[in-house]
């Protein structure tokens, strides 16, 4: 679980319900169930006019997972780099079918490594395989987004339908004045809670879920493009202190993977990692994270 996203969902909710509590003894005034109608189902309604409905669903879907932790912490791009410069030295003494062995098991749990290997494997050049997995970063990155490109419509218009909803309840307010002009402070204060429910889920849920999941898909794809360059020096055939310094330009100075440090922690022998899963073993350290190097 992400207790980040959790604790800050929790604390927004609950400073604005303590504010209340605090500041009234009529707190039931801010339930209103048609204006979390007309607020919840016009936005919803607009998305579902805006976007094909697969995606929308799907966006909902994304919005949920961001209370869970992301896979791609800081360790992991550490651990990237450790991962192929072992690679390089496989090839170094096995070729490309001892690299086939030994990614067989990390390239069916993750597709774009998969398909970095075989570009590999097939003997396409590094800058052929560099090309090619650039343009499948982009146009991975470019549909994933689309989700946090539908949750932020999603909060510019929930604060729309909380006008219109107030609007409404305006308009049956003044019809029924002139019956019972005591009825007028209730609501008017009824009719105000519409636009409070859009103001909300707009500042406190759809937009910071389309930001976290926009953040989210920016670190995957600095991840995948720190492999590409990897694969791509792989096909090239450097060497792997070059493949080490190469990549590691790529992070924070605090993330950088040394040969060195791994070799002396072994003895002198080449980094290892544990069987099929492609982590280093051994003291290279890295401090844990949501996000990037970069």
């Amino acid at each position: 679980m992400s207790f980040a996203t959790i604790l800050g969902v929790i604390f927004g909710f609950g400073l604005f319900v303590g504010a209340i509590v605090l500041s009234t003894d009529n707190v039931f005034i801010f339930l209103n169930l048609p204006s979390f109608i007309m607020v919840l189902g016009g936005t919803l309604a607009a998305a579902f006019i805006s976007f094909e409905p697969r995606y929308v669903v799907h966006a909902l879907r994304v919005m949920s997972s961001i209370l869970f932790t992301h896979e791609v912490t800081r360790a992991i791009l550490t651990h990237e780099v450790g991962r192929v410069i072992r690679w390089g030295y496989v090839i170094q003494k096995s070729g490309l079918p001892g690299l086939e062995t030994d990614a067989g098991r990390a390239t069916k749990t993750d597709r774009f490594l998969g398909y970095g290997i075989e570009l590999v494997i097939t003997g396409y050049t590094g800058q052929e395989v560099r090309d090619i997995l650039a343009n499948t970063v982009e146009t991975t990155f470019m549909r994933n987004t689309v989700y946090s490109d539908i949750l932020r419509n999603m909060g510019s218009t929930a604060p729309a339908f909380g006008m219109i909803g107030t609007l409404v309840g305006l308009i049956i307010m003044l019809d029924n004045m002139g019956k019972d002009p005591a009825s007028l402070g209730p609501g008017m204060a009824v009719a105000l809670v519409t636009t409070l429910y859009g103001v909300l889920s707009a500042r406190l849920i759809f937009l910071p879920a389309a930001n976290k999941v926009q953040q989210r898909e920016e670190i995957v794809r600095f991840r995948n493009y720190l492999l590409a360059e990897g694969l791509a020096l792989l096909a090239e055939r450097k060497s792997p202190r070059y493949i080490q310094d190469k990549m590691n330009s790529y992070l924070d100075p605090g993330l950088h993977f040394s040969i060195d440090s791994m070799m002396r922690a072994r003895g002198g022998r080449a980094p290892s990692f544990s069987p099929g899963t492609g982590t280093a073993t051994g003291p290279a350290s890295s401090p844990s994270g949501g996000s990037s190097g970069s």
